[in-house]
């Protein structure tokens, strides 16, 4: 059986692309605000719970989001664990002791894992040799990011930098598993996986944190978690299960090229945030492993006509 190609993108899925990286971008700078007043676990259920509580009041049980639900459970619980619960906990227990930019550059490695859990599981997004380059500078950009952590001469704890990449790990397999739902609506996938992932992380914000006991957040807390829960969650994952049925999974991931550097400006912007020349560095190498797997420079560089003499 001869395997598909891999779609290559419209000019309307390069711009979704773009507007989901800064969108997520904002999401590191959101939940660095939120998460120094809120514990991770909370902070994980809240963004979750109020998106999908928003996405439920926009669809009003349209486009069979009910018999969707029904029908799909399992899989939406699936999705909602490895595209939300899990690597949205990681990331935010990340960034009680890491920035914004530094995190979003960690999980930049995202593409990374694609690939590679891609070239295992389907049959039409193979590992090529510009896509192994790829991987291995990604990787060798993560490294560098982490290395001064494992030699002590880092002021971020190696857990804290290792979480986030955990965390791109696992966005790896959801844009993978995330395939089987291009027969639905995105509307319906984002708001199933969204439902699911609430109820997984419910339980667990009651037992871990008893919310109830906490200080009530400052303005400045409320207001990023709901920038996160609106904006970079439910609005965001309309965007990605768009982008996803139209240009794959490893096209969908490329969002992360766009990510680091809105973070970064936000981060610098508003919270003082400042990178390290090693931090530079690993962006730089991640980075040109992204623009390596995307593999457009290069075709497009193959495909110039010859200078005639």
């Amino acid at each position: 059986m001869t395997a598909a190609i891999n779609p290559k993108p419209s000019a309307t899925a390069w711009a979704l692309i773009l507007l989901l990286g800064l969108i997520w971008g904002g999401s590191f700078f959101f939940a660095r605000i939120a998460v120094l007043e809120v514990p991770p676990f909370t902070l994980v259920f809240l963004r979750l719970f109020l998106a999908a509580l928003a996405l439920h009041i926009y669809l009003h049980g349209r486009q069979g989001l009910y018999d969707s639900l029904a029908a799909h459970w399992r899989p939406f619980m699936v999705m909602g664990f490895v595209n939300n619960a899990l690597p949205h906990t990681l990331i935010f227990f990340g960034q009680t002791e890491i920035g914004a930019g530094l995190a979003s550059i960690l999980n930049a490695t995202t593409p990374v894992w694609t690939v590679l859990i891609a070239n295992r599981w389907t049959a039409d997004e193979k590992l090529s040799a510009a896509k192994l380059a790829g991987c291995l500078f990604g990787l060798a950009g993560t490294a560098v990011l982490i290395g001064p952590s494992v030699t002590s001469a880092a002021s971020a704890p190696l857990w804290a930098l290792v979480l986030p990449v955990l965390a791109a790990v696992s966005y790896g397999i959801s844009g993978t598993y995330g395939k089987r739902f291009r027969h639905l609506p995105a509307p319906v996938s984002a708001t199933g996986q969204l439902t699911a992932s609430t109820l997984m992380m419910l339980p667990v914000s009651l037992i871990a944190d008893q919310p109830w006991t906490l200080p009530a957040p400052s303005l400045h807390a409320v207001l990023a978690i709901l920038a996160l829960a609106l904006l970079s969650t439910a609005f965001a994952y309309l965007l990605f299960f768009r982008i996803l049925a139209m240009a794959g999974a490893t096209n969908a991931s490329l969002v992360t090229l766009v990510v680091p550097p809105s973070a970064i400006l936000l981060g610098a912007l508003f919270l003082g945030e400042r990178l390290e020349s090693t931090d530079l560095a690993g962006m730089l190498l991640i980075g040109l492993g992204l623009v390596l797997l995307d593999g457009r420079l290069l075709r497009t560089r193959s495909n110039r006509p010859e200078k005639v003499s």
